[in-house]
C-alpha cells in the first residue's frame, strides 16, 4: 500500500528592515503596519532593526555594518529572510541578497503578494498580474537568485512559476498583452458607467484606510456576504450593491479597495480604473478606525492618495469607525467632511444615523417639486418613486397632488 505524505507550506521567519532619516518621521508606525503586511503575508516577523541615517544608502539600503548585525540576528533567530520597509533599487536588492545569502523581499513586493493572494475577479488578477510584472522588469537581474528558490512563500504568488523563464522581452509582450485586456476591461467599465448616468440611480462610494471597516459596513446595510477579517487588504475587489433608502428611494453603494502608506505606484496606475468608482460617485462614505492611534495619518494618506485619483468636489460624510472598542471617545474631526458621526459597524451603532445623513446630502442634490398631474400620466410618479424622493401624494378631483425631491437628469421627464 502506498504510503500518504502530508504536506504543508512552512512558515517563513523574517526580520523587518526600517530606516529612519529624522526623529519625525513615522518609521516605527511604519514597520509596525509592516508587521501586519508581512503577517497577512503568511509570513512571521522574529526580528526588527531599525537604522538612524541621514539618507538610505545607495547601494545596500542599510549601511554595511548594519548588515552584520543582520547577519548575527538571522543566524540567532533562524530567520529565513528580510523585509525592508521601503522600495528597493535593483542594485540595493542584488548587493543585499549577495551580502546575506538569503531571501530580501521589499514593502511593495509584499503588498503585490497580499493582493496576488486576495485577486478573485478576472479584472483584479489582471492588474495584480501587470503591476508585478512592471515591477519585476526592472530588477530581472536582482530577483533572479530569490526567484530560483522552490517551495513557494512570499513574492512567488501571481503569474506562477513561468516568471522564472521570462526574460525582458517576454515580460514586455505579456505587459502589452495583459494593458489590452486591461482596456477591453475599462471600456466596459465605461459602457456600465454610461448606462448608470442615464439611469440616475445616486451612486455612494465606501473609501478608507485598509482594514477600517469598510467591508463590514457594506454588509451590514446590504448583507453583501463580503469577507471581513482583522487583515489588512482582506478584501481586494470592489464590490456593488443596491440599497433602498428608508423614504424609499434606491441607491448603489460600492466598497473599494482599502489605501495604505506608501502604496505602490505600480498599484495605483493598475488599480486606477477600480479605484476611480469614487471619482464617479456622487457621495463619499469615507470609514476611518477610530480605535487606531495613527487615524489622522492614516485619514490624510486617504485624502492623499483620493487626490492622486483626481477625487474633487465630492460631498464627503466620515464615519469614524469601532466605536466599539474605545474605551473613552475622544474628540474626532475631518475638516474636509460635510458631516462626521461616530458608529460601530460591527454592532450597528449609529448606522442608522449615517444613512439619514445620506439621504440628506442626496436629497439637496436634487431639485423640490410640487405638481399635480392627470390621472392619464400617473406613470410619471412611478418615475419619482424609483428615482427620486416623494414626500407626499394626494388624490384631487384635479389629479394627483405631488410633493417630491427629483434628480436633475429625469426633471424633464417628469
Amino acid at each position: 500500500m502506498a504510503e500518504i505524505y502530508e504536506t504543508k507550506e512552512v512558515e517563513e521567519k523574517v526580520i523587518l528592515v526600517g530606516v529612519c532619516l529624522n526623529e519625525n518621521d513615522d518609521t516605527e508606525e511604519s514597520i509596525d503596519e509592516l508587521r501586519e503586511l508581512v503577517k497577512t503575508a503568511g509570513a512571521k516577523t522574529v526580528g526588527i532593526i531599525i537604522q538612524n541615517r541621514e539618507s538610505i544608502h545607495p547601494g545596500f539600503y542599510v549601511g554595511t555594518g548594519k548588515i552584520e548585525e543582520i547577519k548575527e540576528l538571522a543566524m540567532q533567530t533562524g530567520a529565513t529572510g528580510i523585509v525592508c520597509d521601503d522600495e528597493l533599487s535593483p542594485a540595493q536588492l542584488k548587493n543585499l541578497e549577495d551580502s546575506l545569502d538569503m531571501k530580501v523581499v521589499d514593502r511593495t513586493l509584499i503588498i503585490l503578494d497580499i493582493f496576488a493572494k486576495h485577486a478573485s475577479t478576472s479584472e483584479g488578477k489582471i492588474q495584480v498580474e501587470l503591476a508585478q510584472l512592471k515591477y519585476r522588469s526592472a530588477r530581472l537581474i536582482g530577483l533572479r537568485s530569490s526567484l530560483s528558490r522552490l517551495g513557494g512563500g512570499i513574492g512567488t504568488r501571481g503569474p506562477g512559476e513561468k516568471k522564472l523563464e521570462m526574460d525582458r522581452r517576454l515580460i514586455k509582450d505579456r505587459i502589452a498583452q495583459l494593458n489590452r485586456e486591461l482596456a477591453d476591461v475599462k471600456q466596459h467599465r465605461e459602457v456600465l458607467r454610461s448606462q448608470r448616468s442615464k439611469n440616475p440611480t445616486p451612486v455612494v462610494c465606501i473609501v478608507g484606510y485598509t482594514n477600517a471597516g469598510k467591508s463590514t459596513l457594506l454588509n451590514r446595510l446590504t448583507d453583501a456576504g463580503v469577507l471581513e477579517e482583522d487583515k489588512l487588504f482582506a478584501t481586494l475587489d470592489p464590490t456593488t450593491r443596491n440599497l433602498t433608502l428608508e423614504s424609499g428611494q434606491k441607491i448603489l453603494i460600492t466598497d473599494t479597495v482599502g489605501f495604505i502608506r506608501k502604496l505602490p505606484h505600480h498599484l495605483i496606475d493598475a488599480f486606477r480604473s477600480t479605484l476611480e468608482e469614487a471619482k464617479f460617485s456622487d457621495l463619499i462614505i469615507h470609514v476611518v478606525d477610530s480605535s487606531n492611534p495613527q487615524m489622522d495619518t492614516q485619514m490624510h494618506i486617504v485624502y492623499e492618495t483620493l487626490e492622486k485619483l483626481g477625487v474633487e468636489d465630492k460631498p464627503i460624510i466620515t464615519a469614524f469607525n469601532k466605536l466599539d472598542k474605545l474605551e473613552e471617545t475622544p474628540i474626532l474631526r475631518d475638516f474636509k467632511a460635510e458631516k462626521t458621526l461616530q458608529i460601530s459597524a460591527k454592532n450597528g451603532d449609529g448606522v442608522n444615523e449615517l444613512m439619514n445623513q445620506v439621504e440628506e446630502i442626496l436629497r439637496n442634490q436634487k431639485i423640490y417639486i410640487e405638481r399635480v398631474y392627470p390621472y392619464d400620466k400617473a406613470g410619471k410618479i412611478q418615475l419619482i418613486r424609483k428615482y427620486g424622493q416623494l414626500l407626499s401624494e394626494e388624490y384631487t378631483e384635479a389629479g394627483i397632488e405631488v410633493k417630491a425631491y427629483v434628480p436633475v437628469e429625469i426633471y424633464e421627464q417628469i
